[in-house]
């Protein structure tokens, strides 16, 4: 990982530039509909960067969603006030509002922001604003700040879902699932409450196979640059010592064989756009950074543990280490751009477009198995119909490739360090930072692409685009009348001209038939989500749980709704018994995953655990959809005969409140009744 200070940074601004091979994301140009927002004139009395026009906001757990966001809230961050639109004045066109983005909470990400807003021509604002803007770029955290409309780099809860520990329980779930296509992260066991299933499985295994001598490396789970990892030969090594239930761990089978370059090992650092939750859309950027030990890489002995710059890739490490090589070429020293390497292995006959699809699959997955719990994350801090900004997110992915080319899952992390510079020793205890020319390479222009993707006013220039070609004899009719050159530069001025193709490629759902029957945790996330009751909660309830059971019919004579309670209760109190969030008493998530898979096993007994789960998932599908239906039936009917008793008179009767007042007066309440359960519902 590479090291997160906040250090002063300079001011440069060249133009980003594609990498010289961008390693195609299966042989694809970008597509252009992508393309950032169109430079324009400037709107009257407002300073430069360029405008944009009003569109409608995207809304829901990404950036397409259900309801718009936007209602007043703290620090004046709420209802968008209305964008002024120049009309046309003196034969000049109508000028269009800036983006407007919020960067008092990027930290280490600011300068590489600034020039990609430079490049945009997009209005920052270092300091925050009173008013909302479009767009809040957070260096932490969702909750840096309390908005309500806009959209915001972060997702609630991804700092969370891409901790060590549960990560790797996300993945073994989809591992106990579909164990060939989640074999691309290590064995894994999580600390001290697997401690002795380690000890058991590490001691059956040798047994078994005795010439195997494993190593084994030690991550805390809330570690970050390196920070308490180490390697071991035995468990008897792990040091427990200051207490891992203090702070846990994972220990996972140590990648003994890796691909070397120069005789060094190396790693990966892609880094991934998650633009949307619902529907899921998925981007990578066509370069990265590979980062190297600055030690000869050896096999792990006894002898050779502890030596750090040899065995962990983190620049964070690395940059300590008298071997590392600060360069301004992108194909030498300590950190590189990932095309450099894909040359050299490319020069020895590797088939890249193979790396490349093993690599997206890699990421795809990993994704498939973290939306599930940021779905309930997101629902909990934005519950739907009340406001809140869309969120877009940049990972940063790990990867290291073993000696036969294959991508392995390091890690993943939520906040990715954006600086493009780095410390330089001038002399003992003396440090300066200077440019890293491979840092601004890569990441200027993935969080200018990103911005580009993200334009909340994309959607309204395409209109507007369509429209002027639908009118274009007309168009040129008036651009051909004297006076009008101006006009003429406004409409035919190519604003991506200035500005490289698209960095970023989007793998889902463009891919996505290839992966969706992958997503069966996904569903049982809908699933758990219906049945949470209060708005908010991330936790079910026994109430919820039985009502679960019993909606989906999956309650009989030989699975009573007190072997219900009984079920919930066990799963329910060992999840608890994990140290998991206390804040709220139930079920979690991954408890509920557990249980779905208790219920499947016990109805499917004879079909694979993926069949199981799937047939069962289906079966509850199938009767919720018939419940939806016929509560749907009931208020359609519900309401017709209210109409007719408000409206119809049969045979010539004609109510007065002095002869029917009984009959009045029990469709008064008839329908005060349906209106509360309506209200309620």
């Amino acid at each position: 990982m590479e090291s997160a200070g906040t250090e002063p940074e300079p001011e440069r601004c060249p133009p980003a530039q594609e990498p010289p091979v961008s390693p195609a994301l299966p042989a694809e140009e970008p597509e252009r509909s992508e393309a950032a927002p169109e430079p324009q004139q400037e709107a009257e009395g407002v300073p430069p960067p360029a405008p944009v026009a009003q569109g409608r906001r995207p809304s829901g757990p990404g950036s397409k969603g259900q309801a718009k966001r936007c209602s007043a809230g703290k620090g004046g961050r709420g209802k968008r006030g209305s964008t002024r639109r120049a009309g046309e004045e003196g034969g000049r066109p109508a000028r269009r509002a800036h983006v407007t983005v919020d960067s008092s909470k990027a930290k280490t990400s600011l300068e590489a922001l600034k020039i990609s807003l430079r490049q945009l021509r997009w209005r920052e604002f270092p300091f925050g604003r009173r008013l909302p803007c479009d767009i809040y770029w957070h260096g932490v955290s969702f909750h840096d700040n309390d908005i309500f409309s806009g959209q915001v780099n972060k997702f609630p809860g991804m700092t969370e879902m891409v901790r060590k520990i549960t990560l790797s329980r996300a993945v073994r779930t989809m591992q106990d699932l579909f164990p060939e296509e989640y074999n691309f992260y290590p064995h894994s066991w999580i600390l001290p409450e697997e401690f002795p299933l380690f000890v058991a499985e590490v001691r059956m295994m040798k047994e078994s196979d005795p010439p195997w001598k494993p190593t084994f490396i030690v991550k805390p789970d809330g570690g970050c640059q390196g920070d308490g990892i180490y390697l071991i030969k035995d468990p008897s090594d792990i040091r427990m010592a200051g207490n891992l239930q203090s702070r846990p761990a994972v220990v996972q089978e140590y990648i003994s064989k890796p691909l070397l370059i120069d005789k060094l090992k190396f790693d990966i650092r892609l880094y991934v756009l998650l633009k949307s939750l619902e529907p899921l859309e998925i981007y990578i950027a066509k370069d990265g950074l590979s980062r190297f030990c600055t030690e000869p890489y050896q096999e792990p002995t006894l002898k050779n543990l502890h030596q750090v710059f040899m065995h962990l890739t983190n620049y964070s490490l690395n940059i300590h280490s008298g071997n590392f090589i600060h360069s301004d070429n992108a194909n030498t020293g300590s950190k590189r751009t990932f095309s450099s390497v894909l040359y050299r292995l490319s020069s020895k006959g590797v088939d890249i477009k193979k790396l490349w699809s093993d690599i997206i699959s890699l990421v795809i997955k990993t994704v498939i198995a973290l939306t599930p719990e940021l779905k309930v994350y997101y629902q909990s801090d934005i519950p739907a119909g009340k406001p809140g900004p869309t969120c877009f997110q940049i990972l940063g992915f790990d990867i290291l490739l073993m000696k036969n080319l294959k991508p392995v899952l390091l890690e993943v992390n939520a906040n990715p360090s954006m600086r493009i510079e780095h410390e330089q020793e001038l002399s003992p205890g003396v440090f300066e930072n200077v440019p890293s020319p491979v840092d601004e390479e890569i990441k200027v222009a993935v969080i200018r692409d990103t911005l580009r993707l993200m334009d909340p006013y994309k959607k309204k220039k395409k209109d507007n685009q369509s429209q002027l070609s639908e009118n274009a004899a007309d168009t040129k009719d008036e651009l051909l009348e004297p006076g009008s050159t101006d006009q003429l530069e406004h409409i035919s001025k190519n604003p991506e001209a200035s500005l490289p193709s698209l960095c970023l490629k989007q793998v889902f759902p463009k891919y996505a038939k290839q992966f969706n029957y992958l997503r069966l945790v996904d569903r049982m996330a809908a699933l758990f989500i219906r049945f949470l009751g209060v708005k908010g909660t991330m936790k079910l309830g026994p109430t919820g749980f039985r009502t679960f059971i019993r909606n989906c019919k999956l309650s009989n004579s030989n699975f009573s709704m007190a072997s219900v309670d009984i079920l919930y209760i066990d799963i329910t109190r060992r999840w608890n018994s994990m140290g998991l969030d206390q804040r709220e008493s139930g079920m979690c998530l991954q408890a509920f995953v557990e249980a779905f898979f208790c219920l499947a096993q016990r109805r499917y007994k004879s079909l694979p655990l993926h069949e199981q789960v799937a047939s069962l998932i289906d079966f509850c599908e199938y009767h919720l959809a018939i419940l939806d239906e016929k509560r749907l039936v009931c208020s359609r009917g519900m309401t017709e005969r209210r109409a007719e008793l408000g409206t119809c008179q049969p045979d010539g009767l004609h109510l007065t409140a002095a002869t029917h007042a009984p009959l009045l007066n029990r469709m008064t309440a008839a329908n005060k009744l349906t209106d509360y359960r309506n209200h309620r519902s």
